[in-house]
């Protein structure tokens, strides 16, 4: 919450009017009661699963009301590695929640990444744990193939590693976004320390990213 709050505070003077806003991503951190990822890797946590569930949902829906006093909204999903049944349960609900909102509009299909478009942006998110950055554009190319050749600016937002990242490669700009969560003891004892945060960009109709918005926690 604070970290949304943020970056609207941070998106002052310029025309906001639309606001996509990407959910899923590891939120619930493990999808079992036995503490466990997908794929069962055993991971830290605080509290129980069921109250977990419910802190998202609540949070979910703070943020999206929030946003909705600033303009329309696109909650889209990324199924992730850590969560993957669960997350997607969770999108549900939300998408539920708000089933009456004619202000909001959702991706929450399990597609591992999802596509949409912004003037002559053409925008893709995904985790980040399944393709490789280098084929995220060519993969653009054929799954969205019908906004592809209508698109002058084409980005890749990705999350699964935590850090910062950004590389332009032929046909489109890969970033890696900051996680809002410190380090656990695994990734402390591996060094991989990384700044919370939370960020947002800022895209023009006719000019691309425009501006990179951050609030760290």
């Amino acid at each position: 919450l604070e970290g949304v709050d943020g970056i609207l505070e941070k998106s002052k003077g310029f025309n906001i009017d639309k606001i996509v806003f990407i959910g899923g991503n590891d939120i619930l951190h493990v999808d079992n009661a036995r503490n466990t990822t997908t794929s069962g890797t055993y991971q830290d946590t605080s509290g129980m699963w069921y109250d977990n569930f419910l802190m998202a949902k609540q949070l979910y829906v703070d943020i999206l009301e929030n946003l909705l006093k600033f303009a329309d909204v696109d909650f889209v999903f990324n199924a992730s590695n850590h969560d993957y049944t669960n997350g997607f349960f969770l999108a549900q609900v939300i998408e539920a929640h708000f089933t009456n909102c004619k202000n909001i509009r959702f991706q929450n299909s399990i597609n591992h990444r999802k596509y949409f478009t912004y003037g002559n942006s053409l925008i893709g998110s995904t985790h980040g744990d399944g393709a490789k950055q280098i084929d995220l554009g060519s993969l653009m190319s054929i799954e969205a193939k019908e906004h592809w050749a209508n698109s002058e600016y084409r980005y890749f937002y990705t999350h699964h590693v935590h850090h910062k990242t950004a590389k332009d490669f032929i046909n489109v700009t890969v970033e890696s976004l900051r996680s809002p969560s410190p380090a656990d003891s695994w990734h402390h004892r591996n060094g991989y320390i990384n700044q919370p945060a939370i960020e947002g960009f800022i895209h023009s109709k006719t000019k691309g990213q425009v501006a990179r918005l951050t609030h760290y926690l």
